[in-house]
């Protein structure tokens, strides 16, 4: 298989990547468990700066929090992109290019259209998958908050900060892990379905508790959709950052949204 110039998937056989029969290959184990670990090195090393730093009598106490929470982000997303990409060309000089991540165009208006429609697709996924998990998991609970590292933003420079960690910072950043690294990898070994469904899982693991778990898995598979159809992140990148941007305004412009449409 190969990626043409428009990084459209190619595959080299007459089966299509849809039809294509499940052939085991290490890769699909290898592949998830180091971005997995290469989340954990990113956080890992980040604490261990943060104890040095202590050690060295730098206080960080009287830093706003904000401002810690933003460049922690920033460097647990740096760290483990050069960990991810950088560890198998420093080990086995394997390279990754723009093409592996889907990343050889501008975005397009074909990406500006697609997104809102996906974001509606899923919206309705994810709805149906946590009614699905009310019923079918002990416990749950669909109203468990998301730690988004920000909390009680009072002046306007939190307000930024925390829009360009959370609306742009990180739906870049987990595009070109997730949608263009890691399902760009797993298409080369793996049939669409599959590939669609480890990444997907990977990325709602990460996210920690069970209801934004399930909501992320049905984001990551519209998403890994949207990758597969443009043949580029970009549609998916924006389409993220709506998600985002609606839960940035509920819970920092407009907490009391829901409430009071519920009167």
């Amino acid at each position: 298989m190969s990626v043409d110039s428009s990084n459209n998937v190619v595959a080299h056989s007459a089966e299509p990547l849809s039809r294509r029969p499940f052939v085991w290959s290490w890769s699909l184990l290898v592949l998830p468990l180091w971005v997995f670990v290469s989340f954990h090195i990113g956080e890992v090393v980040v604490e261990l700066i943060l104890e040095a730093l202590q050690l060295m009598g730098i206080s960080l106490a009287n830093l706003n929090q904000s401002v810690l929470s933003a460049l922690i982000a920033a460097c647990i997303y740096g760290l483990t992109g050069l960990v991810v990409i950088g560890g198998p060309w420093l080990v086995r000089r394997y390279r990754t290019t723009r093409q592996d991540v889907a990343l050889t165009r501008l975005p397009s208006w074909t990406d500006i259209f697609m997104a809102p429609a996906g974001l509606v697709v899923y919206f309705i996924l994810s709805a149906i998958l946590l009614v699905l998990a009310a019923h079918v998991i002990p416990g749950f609970n669909a109203d468990q908050a998301q730690d988004t590292g920000f909390a009680h933003l009072n002046y306007q420079y939190e307000y930024i900060l925390a829009f360009l960690t959370l609306v742009v910072l990180a739906p870049l950043a987990e595009e070109i892990l997730f949608r263009g690294y890691l399902l760009g990898k797993l298409l080369k070994v793996a049939p669409l379905w599959l590939a669609i469904l480890i990444t997907s899982v990977l990325f709602g693991i990460l996210h920690g508790s069970w209801n934004v778990g399930i909501d992320v898995f049905a984001l990551s598979i519209v998403l890994c959709i949207l990758r597969v159809s443009t043949g580029s992140i970009w549609a998916g990148v924006l389409l993220h950052m709506l998600k985002n941007g609606i839960a940035f305004y509920i819970l920092f412009i407009n907490p009391t949204l829901f409430s009071t449409l519920g009167r």
